[in-house]
């Protein structure tokens, strides 16, 4: 078993809102995940599309998983936190989405600064496409990472 497939099967059970609301990680690397999200009555809003908190869900889900496969060897004694999250919802967004989510700094930049500075802050950008493969959510999450106390 990888350090990704590890944090990969933890994060399903760490985030138990997560998968309360169906999101599933599908693949873990240095700096970036992907997720999906299929659409059904629970995640839907008034008008029969994704719900904006599902797609939330979804996005901060994708950019955590991004987060922790940048930060893979010292995942476990790190506490991250989300600090901020943007999100530009760019069309409606209907049936199964999936999340590609990327760091915006190498992993192992990440690293060297953990160790320097005992913490570090960076973005994660979040790409939410539908099954044709179009934009449909734009995000971006701010994490700190620092040390479990």
């Amino acid at each position: 078993m990888t350090p990704y497939d590890m944090i990969k099967a933890h994060l399903d059970t760490a985030v138990p809102f997560a998968g309360h609301v169906g999101v599933k990680l599908l693949e873990l690397g240095d700096g970036t995940a992907s997720a999906e999200l299929v659409q059904r009555h629970e995640t839907s809003n008034h008008i029969g599309t994704q719900h904006a908190g599902a797609m939330f869900t979804l996005g901060e889900a994708a950019s955590g998983a991004a987060m922790a496969g940048a930060i893979a060897p010292v995942i476990m004694d790190m506490r991250p936190v989300a600090a901020m999250g943007q999100i530009a919802f760019k069309k409606i967004a209907e049936g199964t989405l999936t999340a590609h989510a990327k760091t915006s700094r190498p992993g192992a930049e990440l690293l060297s600064a953990l160790q320097e500075d005992g913490k570090v802050a960076f973005d994660v950008t979040v790409d939410i496409r539908n099954e044709a493969g179009e934009t449909v959510v734009e995000m971006t999450m701010n994490w700190h990472v620092s040390a479990k106390r």
